[in-house]
């Protein structure tokens, strides 16, 4: 199964009065924490997805080893639909691909892996989703069935419509809490900061 990761990179990071994806966590940018979980997980294919100012994103992004491809979106403010649909796009062999979140540092590629292999041994499923007491998170892996539907997605649609309506055919993974994490604001930041420094991921 050949799996590609999107990386949604296009928001104007307003609550936090700083691109959010480009302060550091134990040295590296929060996009590279991102990059590296995905490149450790050994996933096919990676995208990029820019919006606002990406001329202040694209060395982050480009000088890392390994392929990353990046597109800009011109609609971003639109959300994150548009982004989603952009990458998509690009796509052309990809049997499922992972909605992932510019700003979750603590990505890592144990959780990408278990979820591949949830899809991969449920032919039937569509979606899956890491879940966290009860409550859905992200990275969300979607099967190529379904990407169609996706780019269909007109204005004011969101993703969550996407899962809603395919319930029955998303299967829930057991995941850290991490997964359903905020990094909009200065004080989430420093969150996510001292639980990366103390090792405390779950």
């Amino acid at each position: 199964m050949m799996v590609a990761a999107i990386v949604l990179a296009a928001g104007k990071s307003e609550r936090m009065g700083y691109n959010k994806l480009l302060l550091r966590l134990n040295g590296r940018t929060v996009i590279d924490h991102v990059l590296n979980a995905i490149t450790a997980a050994r996933i096919d294919e990676t995208v990029v997805v820019l919006g606002h100012k990406p001329e202040e994103m694209i060395d982050a992004v480009t000088s890392r080893r390994g392929a990353v491809r990046i597109v800009v979106n011109q609609d971003y403010e639109r959300g994150m639909v548009t982004s989603f649909q952009q990458g998509l796009r690009l796509l052309s062999h990809a049997d499922a691909v992972f909605l992932v979140l510019g700003d979750q540092p603590m990505l890592d590629a144990t959780l990408l892996e278990a979820m591949m292999r949830h899809l991969a041994d449920h032919p039937e499923a569509l979606i899956v989703s890491p879940v966290y007491e009860g409550k859905k998170g992200h990275p969300v892996l979607f099967r190529r069935t379904i990407f169609g539907e996706i780019l269909n997605l007109g204005n004011n649609a969101t993703i969550r419509e996407v899962t809603h309506r395919h319930a029955d055919r998303l299967l829930a993974l057991e995941a850290p809490q991490w997964t359903t994490f905020d990094m909009d604001t200065p004080e989430e930041y420093l969150r996510v900061r001292t639980l990366m420094g103390r090792g405390r991921y779950s």
